[in-house]
């Protein structure tokens, strides 16, 4: 699927994204956790090399196997459901950075599992997360991930394995001359949108397409952002919207995998900031069991756009990090219900305590689900200055 080469130029690509998304710079002897899938063992031996030649230290962590987690999910009781081993808190409270590679060998083996199970570990384990978030805000501690193909992602994806690693190999650039160069023009194009989003003064967007009738009001201290470097490929720009005043229907004609569980076409009604009517397809009762899970849970932490100018992913993979940055004939955009993002707040993150957080209406919760829509749309920008503009259309940004 890979040849050595490209193993290369991903594990580079990985390490410039990682250091790309912290805010100070990595210095020598700095930790960091390489957590990876079974079948991305190659990858993971070329990370952890390259680590060790540029001087910090690097912490190996494979993943639980899908046997693993299902049995974890059936076997254990309330205490090993919570259970968080001894030093977890001390090992992440001195982590510099993070590259996660995803390979699954099975996306529906939790589809039996009591949703209210996955659920009670995800809390027990948002403290871990919480710790990481901070960390990230203060500048120490800098994260990416990535997707490696596998046989199950193809087939889930209902395209062959070889179309799933084109699809890799081409949206993450792997077979240019110099990939990193290719990212980093790419991180000054999208900086260039962020910057004329910033400077519009947005007071509220009018989100519309053939299922879409929504309003989000981005709210106060708050820019937007995106191409971080927090995941490879990624391709969107988004904002952390104000959750209190989020107001009609949302539409996402795009499956979902979710904890093992299918879930399509997914529709909810929001008013007054909170998820009062939610239908699928498929799926449904899980999706209800998950927008439960918290009081956040109900209520939405990002909107983000995906310009197809930018993005060469053209088929659904079976995987959010592809999915959410779709470019395809349209484009996308994406609505995740739960946490928001502390990077979207206009300011030092490191004032951004609890209370300033919910005074702002920035979204809390151990849910965060993105859920896409790929249908044509329009965005309109209503300003702070009485003006009216179109900012987004058939797939592009109107900058």
């Amino acid at each position: 699927m890979f040849n050595e080469t490209q193993l290369t130029k991903y594990a580079d690509v990985l390490i410039w994204a990682m250091q790309r998304a912290r805010k100070n710079k990595f210095k020598k002897n700095d930790i960091i956790v390489i957590r990876y899938d079974k079948p991305t063992i190659e990858l993971a031996q070329i990370v952890y090399q390259k680590i060790l030649e540029i001087g910090m230290h690097p912490i190996q962590r494979m993943n639980l196997t899908s046997k693993m987690e299902l049995s974890f999910f059936t076997a254990s009781n309330n205490k090993q459901l919570t259970f968080l081993p001894p030093g977890d808190d001390e090992l992440y409270s001195s982590l510099n950075g993070s590259i996660f590679l995803y390979a699954p060998e099975s996306i529906t083996h939790l589809s039996n599992i009591d949703p209210k199970k996955i659920a009670i570990t995800a809390i027990s384990r948002k403290r871990l997360r919480d710790i990481l978030d901070k960390r990230e805000e203060i500048g120490d501690f800098g994260w990416t991930l990535c997707i490696y193909p596998t046989q199950e992602l193809a087939n889930h994806a209902n395209i062959s394995i070889e179309e799933y690693s084109d699809q890799i190999i081409s949206s993450c650039f792997l077979n240019d001359e110099f990939p990193v160069l290719k990212w980093q023009e790419t991180f000054k194009e999208i900086s260039k949108i962020k910057t004329w989003l910033n400077s519009l003064k947005i007071k509220k967007l009018h989100i519309e397409s053939q299922n879409i009738d929504l309003e989000i009001y981005p709210g106060d201290k708050r820019k937007w952002a995106g191409i971080s470097g927090h995941n490879i490929p990624s391709f969107e720009v988004f904002i952390s919207p104000d959750y209190r005043k989020t107001r009609g229907i949302y539409y996402a004609d795009q499956p979902s995998y979710r904890s093992g569980n299918y879930v399509k076409g997914i529709k909810i009604e929001f008013e007054k900031g909170v998820a009062i009517n939610v239908s699928a397809n498929e799926g449904e009762e899980f999706a209800k069991n998950q927008f439960s899970m918290d009081r956040g849970a109900s209520r939405v932490g990002e909107f983000s756009l995906t310009d197809k100018t930018f993005s060469r992913i053209n088929k659904f993979m079976a995987n959010t990090l592809f999915d959410e940055n779709y470019g395809g004939e349209n484009g996308n955009c994406h609505l995740a219900l739960g946490s928001s993002y502390s990077d979207t707040y206009d300011g030092d993150a490191r004032e951004l305590t609890k209370d300033l957080k919910q005074k702002l209406g920035f979204n809390d919760s151990a849910l965060h689900w993105d859920l896409v829509n790929t249908e044509n749309k329009r965005v309109t920008a209503y300003l702070k200055s009485g003006e009216k503009r179109t900012i987004y259309e058939n797939g592009k940004f109107n900058s």
